[in-house]
């Protein structure tokens, strides 16, 4: 612990001179010893890798048996069609993920190409990456810090550590502090100076303590390699489907041949029927549509302006029910400004919302005249630079029109007494009329000291004991509300002065209290997001009061009770962190380290959790939480590469609006789901009753294969972007362990494949009927068979085409929802119709499917059967009483 050492024991621990530096001879050394002062990154996925990681899945597992055992039987078309429906599904998913991954790539780029060090006894520039520990590095204005350093020489030295504490404001830093603390958060450690963040004023000098992966930057990146690739909700949900599916083939293949040796019939006959029936229990075109789905989702989202990285992170997102957000930059709009101005007896609000120019008082003008000459910013253009406190002070003077360029036109600064952390104060002298006036602005108990009166309406009087008790009152007040206050002063002189001369016998005209306030829209999401059972949790670099000042204003937090900072959390165990984390929503003052720490106590709860952010400090718990959102316009490229999702508009409300698209996302996919399996399950039935009931097999394999890949699939893509639930919003979220089959959805599937089922083997006894045979017969000829599978054929295709109309709510009829308001499955069913008409029409597809041309009365037959799903279930829904608790559209 570097920080809570003197420099004289880092200089001997280190074995460097500080006045000479390391030799280059044993810079050398060093530098063999301990590598190049870069990050390191893992390999590379390849393209093949990444290939086959998509076909690591349950589901694709029994596809591809299937494959096999077509191609043993000889069903080589089968084969072939069941492979391009696995290379489909696993090209979808790495056409998504291929851009993934760049986090540590970022990283190093964001790390320095040259510093100045001192070696053999005197200063040089050299490489960032050759920088060893030891090493003498000095540091100026516009410098980026190549290493951690324990700064052993400061001068007015500040550091924005932005890309690791998350906090825009820079660090006043001091060398000569020691911090005893062994839990001193980065923040606060005011001797160190961190890899890769800017020094913005002053200089300073530090000796390396830590390069490459051992520096704070280089842990972040380590938290990133570690794989941490655990399933979403969906991808378990489907696992778990295809294992159940898995298990049912092998059952009813076993059952057959048990039926077989019982019933002595032919075996190879048997073992045809069994891959029949396999082919039937299985979705094979589920794996396709599910990607397809989730991909049509990505498009949709990227108009409402969020890019998903992993296609099944669009499904997690409706499980959400944990929005854990950095502030600055995410919650807050990462600007200071003033809030809230004070004249003596005269306080004001300067609202943010409301951008209009406003009119100045006369003691009101000279506090935002002195603070705007009193300041080095600078804004033009809508970009300012310099330190924020003075940009927000600039913006001040803009909104009273006492803009800095007219400001210095007429009072040209002559002279100047810098800024440093001792005094606390910053003093410029400045032409004014035919003489001078010094104007000084820093903390109010300084400015208190160095004055003797107060400016009041104009006029200037003693500053007594009861005006500086005011003062003090009105200071507190503004640091109870999280303001970072500021004190200004002046003094008129006849003469030019020395700086030494300037900070005495003042007159102080008042104070300013500034915050980087919340984005104007987030407290409207906060309130929708709450409504939706969505708990959303504040995560801060910055100080306690601050974060739970903007946290209560967003209606994030109640009560500074709710808060914690990460000092606090390491006094806590894993364990007893984890049971008492549901009383926080307030983090403050944490480390990245911290971040995954209270992403993985929520998710210990059974939480699925996602982490907004834009700093390097929020890559590692973007990367560990179920949905990591960076920030687009704000955020780093360490932070994209960590992320699931990636916000171009930076806004709040756009994860809310997320989390709308991804809970109907997962709507639709159970609703294809639940559509595909009421299908399979009604060809199981149809072919497992003609077993056991010794009657001819009413479908042949390449017949289901045709309307599982084909017929099922277009109405099964259409439910898949059926238009969105308003009201899913105003629900609690799903449980991510609720099976695709709850709440009445395994009874719908059921009820639907026994009237598919049913009316397929119907059609079939019709068929043979017509013709003189009964389903028992013997001996039935090879034609009369061929017609009446015909039937069932066209009974299963149409009944599943127009049972899918019926999917689409399990509570609200057709006529509710509206026939035609998913245009998709209208076109698809209709698509799905003129195919079966074209298969039985054209002569080589009827040879190769082995059906045969249907006279118009049977065609009115079919129709009339395949309508009867569509009805029956329309009529359960109008009678069901408890269908609108289960409703999950």
């Amino acid at each position: 612990m570097w920080f809570s050492k003197s420099t004289e024991e880092i200089f001997k621990e280190l074995d460097v001179n500080p006045l000479t530096g390391l030799t280059n001879s044993e810079a050398k050394a060093r530098l063999e010893k301990y590598g190049m002062n870069k990050l390191e990154g893992k390999p590379k996925k390849s393209l093949l890798s990444l290939f086959l990681a998509q076909l690591k899945d349950m589901l694709i597992y029994v596809l591809l048996g299937a494959a096999v055992i077509t191609l043993f039987i000889g069903e080589y078309v089968d084969a072939v069609i069941i492979i391009l429906v696995v290379i489909l599904n696993a090209v979808i998913g790495v056409v998504q993920e291929a851009k993934a991954e760049k986090a540590v790539e970022a990283l190093q780029q964001m790390t320095t190409p040259r510093s100045l060090v001192r070696r053999d006894g005197e200063a040089k520039e050299i490489n960032s990456e050759e920088v060893v520990p030891g090493d003498i590095i000095i540091l100026d204005a516009g410098r980026y810090v190549p290493a951690d350093l324990r700064l052993v020489e400061s001068a007015n030295l500040q550091i924005e550590e932005s890309a690791l504490t998350g906090e825009s404001v820079p660090t006043s830093k001091d060398a000569g502090k020691i911090l005893e603390d062994p839990k001193t958060p980065i923040g606060d450690k005011v001797n160190m100076a961190f890899m890769s963040t800017l020094a913005t004023y002053g200089r300073g000098e530090g000796v390396v303590v830590a390069t490459a992966m051992d520096t704070e930057i280089g842990k972040i990146a380590k938290i990133l390699e570690e794989d941490n690739n655990e399933l979403t909700p969906l991808q378990k949900r489907l696992d778990e489907l295809g294992r159940i599916l898995g298990f049912i083939a092998i059952g009813i293949c076993a059952v057959i041949f048990i039926v077989a040796i019982i019933q002595k019939r032919d075996l190879f006959e048997m073992f045809l029927t069994a891959i029949s029936l396999a082919v039937a229990a299985i979705p094979e075109g589920l794996a396709a549509i599910v990607a397809i789905v989730l991909a049509l989702g990505v498009t949709r989202m990227s108009k409402i302006n969020a890019i998903v990285k992993k296609l099944p992170a669009v499904e997690t997102l409706g499980s959400v029910n944990i929005i854990c957000s950095d502030k600055t930059g995410t919650l807050t709009q990462n600007k200071m400004t003033v809030v809230k101005q004070y004249t003596l007896h005269n306080l004001k609000d300067i609202p943010v919302e409301d951008v209009r120019p406003m009119q100045a008082g006369k003691d009101e003008a000279d506090l935002i005249k002195s603070l705007v000459l009193c300041s080095d910013a600078t804004y033009e253009n809508g970009q300012g630079t310099g330190d924020p406190t003075e940009v927000a002070l600039i913006l001040l003077g803009n909104r009273f029109n006492l803009t800095k360029a007219e400001l210095n036109a007429k009072h040209k600064r002559v002279s100047e007494k810098p800024f440093d952390s001792d005094r606390k104060l910053m003093s410029t002298l400045n032409e004014e009329g035919a003489g001078y006036r010094v104007h000084t602005k820093g903390a109010i108990d300084n400015l208190l000291s160095i004055s003797t009166s107060a400016l009041i309406n104009g006029q200037i009087v003693p500053l007594t004991d009861a005006l500086k008790a005011d003062y003090l009152r009105i200071t507190e007040e503004m640091s109870n509300d999280a303001l970072r206050v500021l004190g200004v002063a002046y003094k008129d002189t006849p003469k030019l002065m020395v700086p030494e001369d300037m900070e005495q016998d003042l007159t102080i005209i008042g104070l300013v209290g500034m915050i980087d306030p919340p984005r104007l829209e987030v407290r409207d999401s906060i309130k929708e997001a709450k409504a939706a059972g969505i708990t959303p949790i504040m995560i801060t670099g910055d100080h306690k009061n601050t974060a739970v000042a903007i946290a209560k204003e967003l209606g994030i937090a109640t009560s500074l009770e709710q808060s914690i900072t990460g000092a606090e959390i390491d006094d806590f165990s894993e364990e007893e962190f984890s049971k008492k984390i549901n009383d926080y929503r307030v983090f403050a003052r944490v480390s990245p380290e911290h971040k995954v720490k209270i992403v993985r106590a929520f998710k210990s709860h059974g939480n699925i959790v996602s982490m907004t952010g834009d700093g390097v400090n929020d890559a590692p718990s973007l990367k560990y939480a179920d949905i990591g959102v960076a920030m687009g316009i704000t955020g780093t490229d360490v932070a994209k590469g960590a992320s699931d999702m990636i916000l171009t508009d930076d806004n709040f409300t756009t994860i809310v609006n997320a989390i709308e698209e991804g809970r109907n996302i997962y709507n639709n996919i159970k609703k294809a789901v639940i559509f595909l399996l009421s299908c399979n399950l009604g060809e199981v039935i149809t072919i497992l009753a003609s077993i056991l009931f010794f009657w001819p097999v009413p479908l042949m394999p390449t017949q289901i294969l045709w309307i599982n890949l084909i017929t099922d699939s277009l109405p099964a893509i259409a439910l898949g972007i059926d238009p969105g639930d308003k009201d899913v919003m105003k629900k609690k979220p799903r449980d991510p362990k609720e099976s695709f089959f709850a709440r009445g959805a395994g009874l719908r599937a059921i009820i639907g494949g026994l009237l598919i089922g049913i009316l397929t083997l119907a059609a079939f006894y019709f068929g043979l009927s017509e013709h003189g045979y009964s389903l028992g017969a013997k001996n039935i000829p090879e034609e009369v068979l061929t017609y009446a599978r015909t039937m069932a054929f066209v009974v299963l295709a149409g009944s599943q085409l127009f049972y899918s109309l019926t999917i689409r709510s399990s509570s609200k009829s057709i006529f509710q929802i509206g026939v035609f308001s998913n245009k998709y499955l209208i076109g698809s069913i209709i698509i799905g119709f003129v195919l079966q008409l074209g298969v039985i029409s054209v002569p080589f597809l009827a040879e190769a499917f082995k059906v045969h041309n249907l006279s118009l009365r049977d065609w009115g037959i079919v129709i009339l059967f395949a309508l009867i799903p569509l009805v029956v279930n329309e009529i359960i829904k109008l009678f069901s009483k408890t269908a609108v608790k289960n409703d999950t559209n």
